[in-house]
């Protein structure tokens, strides 16, 4: 081609985005905003808002993650939200992520670490040390907080919820709500469930009171996941990111 053809005919450039591209630049920019302490937003339990934002944009290059039952959380009120969990599978940690995306409100997951330096970072991103006296000053708090009960590698089977966990919400008078996921080892999607409010079968006090509430809850745990339908479970692998990049 001619230099003076080339200065007229110019060919068409196509712009292509991706939401990997988006999802970077949007972690790149947050990242930024940490590094000015005035802008930062570090709340009582030590939850970076800058560092939560890095997480949930980060979160969308594993998982594509879909949400119910939003309306059952409360809108200015403390909860405690129970969800099943695999081994490897980081669910309570991607079910707060989620969850703080759909309800606008920033959503705590008790579990994180301790030791440094995992357990600084976890706290950051809105972790709580597994202690119910912790999980209840949040919940007395008005947060929102997701535990996880016992993992295990069966699909369908939920484990034990710990019942001192339940006593925690029930000594703050806040609600207790079941919720049920799922996620693909070998692919994106992931779904989160939030079912109504569970209240112990019969008006106990005591030690009684939260060990009902806790069955309770892990049958309707149970429920949601049958409703939910037939899910895809894993491996250790679980939270490689192993089918491309993006989000919805």
């Amino acid at each position: 081609m001619s230099a003076k053809l080339a200065d007229v005919v110019q060919l068409p450039v196509r712009q292509v985005g991706t939401v990997a591209a988006d999802t970077m630049a949007g972690a790149a920019a947050a990242a930024r905003r940490m590094g000015r302490p005035s802008e930062r937003e570090i709340d009582d339990w030590g939850r970076d808002a800058d560092a939560a934002a890095v997480a949930e944009a980060m979160s969308r290059l594993r998982w594509d993650i879909a949400t119910g039952g939003i309306e059952h959380l409360p809108e200015d009120r403390g909860a405690l939200i129970v969800v099943n969990s695999r081994r490897f599978a980081l669910t309570p940690i991607y079910t707060a992520i989620a969850l703080t995306r759909a309800s606008g409100r920033p959503v705590r997951y008790a579990g994180r670490s301790d030791v440094a330096p995992l357990g600084p970072l976890e706290r950051r991103i809105g972790g709580l040390l597994p202690i119910p006296d912790e999980i209840a000053g949040a919940l007395r708090a008005h947060q929102l907080v997701v535990i996880a009960a016992a993992p295990t590698i069966r699909p369908r089977l939920v484990g034990t919820v710990d019942h001192a966990f339940v006593g925690a919400a029930l000594a703050a008078g806040a609600a207790v709500l079941p919720a049920a996921s799922t996620s693909s080892p070998f692919g994106r999607q992931a779904r989160v469930e939030i079912g109504a409010a569970v209240r112990a079968p019969r008006k106990r006090r005591g030690p009684l009171a939260e060990l009902e509430l806790a069955d309770a809850i892990q049958r309707q745990i149970a429920s949601l996941l049958d409703e939910m339908g037939d899910i895809n479970t894993g491996t250790p692998l679980d939270w490689l990111p192993m089918s491309g990049l993006g989000s919805h």
